[in-house]
């Protein structure tokens, strides 16, 4: 049985279908969770996509990590289930307090839309084991708050435990501290990342297909038994 991933909706979402097609793409059976849910249907796994969710009112996925979905995804995190947050749904995983830090407006001031190249820095992740540690992979972004910021000693120590998962190469697109691109917690199940993978799957829309690995990764850990099933 293909392994079953749940693609929540909130009110503003806006790339929802894209995730639940890569979800298709890479083998796994997805499953539509809407923002007012109080059950996660017995999902293997959560996707929270990009988007402007609650138009991007009081912060960045503010609203949305208050959500009654979110009630369950935070409990079913902090006991094991993968997730994994796409731009908006990074910023929903940080202002729910999975994730350390927060997002936000780029030091620019402008929205950036661009196929952005990362390296992988951590593998051992439910989300990235398909990948070899300093791999560098070209996937699309598009935000216009995507500054990734925290104190010192939080960089210090997110970095001393190898939670930066990716980091940006070839220029910092949007002034994220120490060029960092996604994370994950300590446990690994959890990643969040600004770019967008689920836009990386297809050769024909290019510009790779990183984003099927990133899908891969979580259904070979779910199989492998690496994580709860």
């Amino acid at each position: 049985m293909s392994a079953r991933i749940g693609v929540v909706t909130f009110p503003g979402t806006l790339d929802d279908r894209d995730a639940s097609r890569a979800v298709a793409l890479a083998g796994a059976q997805p499953v539509e969770l809407w923002h007012g849910d109080h059950d996660l249907h017995s999902v293997d796994a959560v996707i929270l996509p990009g988007g402007f969710s609650y138009g991007d009112y009081l912060r960045c996925g503010a609203i949305s990590s208050q959500s009654p979905i979110m009630t369950e995804v935070v409990a079913a995190a902090n006991n094991g289930l993968p997730v994994l947050g796409i731009c908006n749904g990074f910023q929903v995983l940080c202002e729910a307090h999975l994730l350390p830090g927060a997002l936000t407006v780029n030091e620019g001031l402008h929205f950036v839309c661009k196929d952005q190249r990362l390296r992988i820095e951590s593998t051992s992740t439910a989300w990235t084991n398909a990948f070899d540690q300093g791999q560098e992979i070209l996937i699309p972004m598009k935000n216009g708050e995507g500054n990734f910021v925290a104190d010192e000693a939080t960089l210090d120590r997110i970095e001393g435990e190898g939670q930066v998962v990716f980091r940006y190469v070839g220029g910092n697109p949007n002034g994220s501290r120490r060029d960092i691109a996604g994370l994950r917690n300590a446990a690994g199940n959890v990643v969040g990342l600004m770019p967008h993978p689920e836009h990386a799957v297809e050769e024909l829309t290019g510009p790779s297909l990183a984003g099927l690995d990133i899908i891969a990764s979580v259904i070979t850990a779910l199989a492998d038994g690496q994580v709860p099933a």
